[in-house]
């Protein structure tokens, strides 16, 4: 994952205030998940997954599209289903 400037859409901004959702813990996500998989709703768009020791090892989820000049975050949230891919 490429040190690119991450760019939030209004949505990303708006939910990640409306869940407690730290900055720092998005950022950590895009650029070092845990594990990634295809978005199924947006072509091109990537889930990234990270646990967030700071709440409990919940699975953070990170809806992003990235392009040559920067990273778009789409939405976060913490995802009750996620399991890695074994």
């Amino acid at each position: 994952m490429a040190d690119k400037p991450i760019v939030y859409t209004h949505h990303a901004e708006h939910a990640m205030a409306e869940r407690d959702i730290a900055q720092a813990w998005v950022e950590a996500t895009v650029k070092a998940p845990d594990w990634v998989l295809p978005d199924e709703t947006t072509i091109g768009a990537e889930r990234r997954y990270r646990s967030i020791a700071d709440r409990g090892n919940r699975i953070l989820r990170v809806a992003c599209l990235e392009s040559d000049d920067h990273i778009r975050i789409i939405t976060a949230f913490f995802d009750r289903k996620a399991r890695r891919a074994t």
